[in-house]
């Protein structure tokens, strides 16, 4: 039951950091000082160029993916309010990377909620795993694959 609680964890979290990113354009263009040269570098390897951009975003600046992180990590310690923490955290480092959106706030909180009415069947420590697996999915595993999911689902849902 445990490993299904992970793998359910994972599909909410990678879900939520996926579909909040992209729907704030994070594989339209560089918004960040960074997100220009790994778009382009990974083109260059064979990569979609607009998957790169969504990938330097989320290394550079803190959106939904370092929220979700943050979002499990501080409702497992402090249950709903601590997820409310992690959101305002959240909020401070965008404005200190010169982040201009707001992906990474309302991802923090869109997780926090999916964390609260999901935890009478799966505990918040299930969501940091799910995360740090997710993450993994994207900036660990294939960054060329990992660049041509991410332009295809910012094609599919329009925001490219």
């Amino acid at each position: 039951m445990d490993f299904i609680k992970l793998l359910i964890s994972t599909g909410v979290c990678w879900t939520n950091f996926v579909l909040v990113d992209t729907y704030f354009g994070l594989p339209r263009k560089p918004g960040v000082s960074g997100a220009e040269v790994i778009g382009k570098t990974l083109e260059r390897m064979g990569g979609d160029i607009n998957g790169g951009y969504f990938m330097g975003n989320i290394v550079c600046s803190p959106d939904a993916s370092a929220g979700t992180l943050m979002a499990s990590i501080f409702y497992y310690l402090l249950g709903f309010k601590g997820g409310l923490i992690a959101t305002l955290l959240i909020f401070i480092g965008n404005r200190l990377c010169n982040d201009p959106g707001y992906a990474g706030t309302l991802g923090t909180f869109s997780a926090t909620v999916l964390i609260h009415l999901l935890s009478g069947f799966i505990e918040p420590k299930y969501f940091i795993g799910g995360m740090v697996v997710a993450i993994f999915t994207i900036q660990g595993l294939y960054h060329v694959g990992a660049s041509k999911v991410l332009g295809y689902i910012g094609r599919k849902l329009g925001m490219i």
